[in-house]
């Protein structure tokens, strides 16, 4: 989600200028840019538009100027935002603003059976699972136990040079939180394996678990009150900030038994400090639901497929987990499991008054 004016990105919240406070009322963020306070930009452009919610949405356009040209880029086939709200699609859905769809796979990209597979997914057509591809793989494997050892070796010994990545950059997506595959198992496999008990690693136990230094984490909350900051080559800060949210990634550098303290750096080299009582808001991120990928890439996933639901095991579930590789998908389990969740167009519905709205306003002008 970025801001375009000359060159420069950034995420909506950092374009906002959120001031590490929130809405004692809503409970939304509070940021420095608004009706008073409006952004200075000819062009504004938001992508991942799929993620933003409607409290998100009504702040960036609270901060926005007249004459600013605003343009979302997004794919209503994702999975929705996490938040409250459709907003891309009910935007179009409304019929009220200029709408351009791209459909046709231009020649680079049809090098590439991630995005072929892709639009065969999503829709609805069937996808040729016979591993001739060299970025869209299929292992067939009907075991958990099985699955999980598969898992194991494409991250240790098969994809690292493969897609010229580290261990800690591929990652596992699943559909579910809880059984043999989801993501509360998974991550406890995972760390035995990726990031094993060393003397050198220090260890806190919390909540029934355990963080272990080197550790890859997720924030699983917004929080708009923690601090971070950027730091040289010597430690030492060049840049400090707030805000960290539900989906951030990083990697536990340091526990400090005695200050009770835990480091946690971020993408964009943020370093954040979390005491043993803020540990709630993070988990082991070696797995990770699909939900909780969108709007991210890495340069390969592992997915397992095996049983779930049939309202959670879905087509825009299969698709947006496909979607989140650059340069290899590695599917592991069964075909019959792959081609029921293509066929399967059920989803919960977000019952949403906004395009309702948008019509009516464009009907009383």
């Amino acid at each position: 989600m970025t801001e375009a004016t000359g060159c420069e990105a950034k995420t909506i919240h950092r374009l906002l200028e959120l001031n590490g406070g929130s809405s004692e009322a809503t409970g939304n963020a509070v940021f420095e840019r608004n009706e008073q306070n409006p952004l200075e930009a000819d062009v504004i452009i938001i992508d991942e538009m799929s993620m933003v919610d409607i409290n998100l949405m009504h702040a960036l356009l609270k901060a926005i100027n007249i004459g600013t040209r605003l343009i979302l880029v997004g794919d209503v086939n994702q999975l929705p935002s996490v938040g409250p709200g459709n907003v891309l699609k009910d935007i179009i859905r409304s019929e009220n603003f200029p709408v351009v769809c791209l459909t046709k796979i231009f020649r680079q990209a049809t090098q590439s059976d991630i995005v072929v597979n892709a639009h065969k997914i999503n829709r609805g057509e069937r996808v040729i699972l016979d591993n001739h591809s060299k970025d869209f793989l299929f292992l067939r494997r009907d075991d958990v136990n099985v699955i999980i050892s598969v898992i194991i070796t494409l991250i240790q010994k098969k994809l690292p040079s493969y897609v010229n990545a580290r261990e800690m950059d591929i990652q596992v997506l699943t559909p579910m939180r809880k059984g043999q595959l989801g993501v509360e198992r998974l991550n406890v496999i995972l760390q035995q394996y990726l990031n094993p008990p060393a003397k050198n690693k220090r260890e806190k136990e919390f909540a029934g678990g355990l963080f272990r230094e080197g550790d890859k984490v997720m924030q699983i909350k917004n929080n708009y009150q923690l601090e971070w900051e950027l730091r040289s080559s010597h430690g030492i800060a060049v840049e400090r900030g707030a805000g960290i949210f539900n989906g951030d990634m990083g990697v536990i550098r340091t526990i400090n038994e005695f200050s009770e303290l835990v480091t946690v750096e971020f993408d964009e080299g943020r370093f954040v400090e979390y005491s043993y009582k803020q540990l709630e808001e993070l988990e082991l991120a070696y797995a990770i639901t699909i939900h909780k990928s969108q709007g991210s890439e890495y340069p390969a996933v592992i997915l397992p497929l095996l049983t779930g639901p049939q309202l959670l095991m879905n087509r825009n579930l299969l698709y947006t987990a496909v979607t989140r590789a650059k340069k290899c998908v590695c599917l592991v389990g069964s075909t019959d499991t792959f081609y029921e969740m293509v066929e399967n167009q059920r989803e919960q519905k977000r019952y949403s008054g906004l395009c309702d709205r948008i019509q009516e306003i464009e009907q009383e002008q």
